[in-house]
């Protein structure tokens, strides 16, 4: 059974490039969500002022891998722990949050929460909400990393990103 969750860690290239080599998950795509503004540009939010955040939304299978699953990687290559920020990524743009698409997905990814804290010194602020509405990002945003493996930012932040969810998740690589 497909599943939708939208999450939302710092960078969407990031984010993107490390859900596309998870078994299981059937699409991702960049794209905002959490603001007021309707169909967004990557300019106006890059602003932090129409209160979306940078995110992808991921479709992946329930029969192959698991939501538990899902928030183990994502929360394994972002800091759930700053607020508004992700490395030198800094605004509202770049929360940790996850939106969720169905009610039984709310408590699983808040007893998930719980359970992650453990984990880290401070305090988890990964925010938790219904998703309304996601924008898809423009097409020039779509599988970035595949498309600019050489350009500067993949090789220093997307690269490392890569490489250490392939060594904590091998079982998981497509």
């Amino acid at each position: 059974m497909v599943q939708v969750i939208v999450l939302g860690g710092g960078c969407f290239w990031c984010t993107e490039a490390v859900f596309q080599k998870i078994k299981g998950v059937t699409k991702v795509e960049s794209g905002y969500a959490g603001g007021e503004a309707a169909n967004p540009t990557y300019e106006q939010v890059s602003t932090g002022e129409t209160g979306h955040a940078e995110c992808v939304r991921v479709e992946y299978d329930a029969d192959q891998v698991g939501l538990n699953k899902i928030l183990d990687v994502f929360f394994a290559v972002h800091d759930p722990t700053t607020l508004n920020r992700q490395g030198n990524d800094v605004g509202t743009q770049y929360r940790s949050i996850i939106f969720w698409t169905e009610p039984e997905q709310e408590k699983a990814i808040k007893d998930y929460l719980i359970k992650v804290q453990d984990e880290f010194k401070d305090p988890v602020v990964t925010e938790v909400e219904k998703l309304d509405m996601f924008y898809p990002a423009e097409d020039y945003h779509e599988d970035y990393y595949n498309q600019n493996k050489s350009k500067m930012y993949c090789r220093l932040v997307i690269s490392p990103k890569l490489k250490k969810v392939e060594e904590k998740f091998a079982d998981w690589q497509k």
